[in-house]
């Protein structure tokens, strides 16, 4: 799994999030991400049951807010592990 959607999920697990948030918090990291790439993915999360979506009219708009589900949080904490494992490997 790549580093946007476990980004995506990670933030998805903590509070709903939704896509120019989401933006806006990668991009807090360096990386320049476009609404190209965030709404394709954070839909094909949620496709895949990894993500589930409410919509909320917040000032008169329609957004769709994201929460991880308990498969997305599964696949989560294996690669979580992954990521632990290489850390550990590269660094020592």
């Amino acid at each position: 799994m790549g580093f946007i959607k476990l980004h995506i999920l990670y933030h998805a697990s903590k509070e709903p999030i939704y896509g120019v948030g989401i933006m806006e918090e990668i991009g807090r990291h360096g990386y320049a991400v476009s609404p190209g790439l965030i709404y394709p993915t954070l839909k094909s999360l949620e496709t895949q049951g990894l993500l589930k979506s409410d919509k909320q009219v917040i000032e008169g708009k329609v957004r769709k807010y994201y929460e991880t589900t308990e498969k997305g949080l599964e696949l989560l904490n294996e690669s979580k592990k992954k990521i632990k494992e290489l850390v550990n490997e590269v660094l020592n």
